[in-house]
């Protein structure tokens, strides 16, 4: 089950963050980095609401619909050009995945990527190369990899080889 951060949430997101740590750091450097602290936890999750409010990201928790354990999250970050686009984020906590948990968790975004709320005209995911489960969730929810010719003006961390950029288009009505 997808749904906005509440404030109650804090101690399960920090939990998660910080039992992960070491494997979510390389594909989610600045949210590791964000939360270092329970406190840091608190205020993460108020500018995930002031976020929402303004349309910059929105950011979904994963929650297990029986046990309602904390699993993971989904965000998209929109475009807010012509046309709008959304990039798609996700990680689950390693005990979560395996289950289907995310390929149900990214349906649910591209849905709420392409409703009347967001109304994007594609949407786009990036997934490391040595990611093979997290490109297979995206090819299970119709996402496809595609060649981007984007030059940077700085390099990225990393080799921009080592990304595999993905898109999603609505389905035809």
């Amino acid at each position: 089950m997808l749904r906005p951060y509440q404030p109650s949430d804090e101690a399960d997101f920090f939990a998660v963050l910080d039992q992960n740590r070491r494997r979510l750091e390389p594909a989610f450097p600045a949210r590791v980095a964000a939360v270092q602290t329970p406190a840091d936890a608190t205020r993460t999750i108020h500018q995930f609401a002031q976020d929402w409010r303004t349309g910059r990201l929105y950011v979904f928790g994963i929650w297990h619909r029986e046990t309602a354990t904390y699993l993971g999250d989904i965000s998209l970050r929109p475009s807010w050009q012509t046309p709008l686009t959304a990039e798609i984020g996700y990680y689950l906590a390693a005990h979560a995945e395996g289950h289907g948990y995310a390929r149900e968790a990214l349906a649910a975004a591209v849905q709420f990527g392409f409703s009347e709320h967001l109304k994007a005209h594609y949407l786009t995911l990036r997934c490391r190369r040595n990611n093979p489960r997290s490109l297979a969730v995206a090819e299970a929810v119709g996402f496809r990899p595609i060649t981007t010719t984007r030059r940077r003006l700085w390099p990225l961390r990393g080799k921009d080889s080592d990304i595999v950029h993905c898109r999603l288009d609505p389905a035809p009505e």
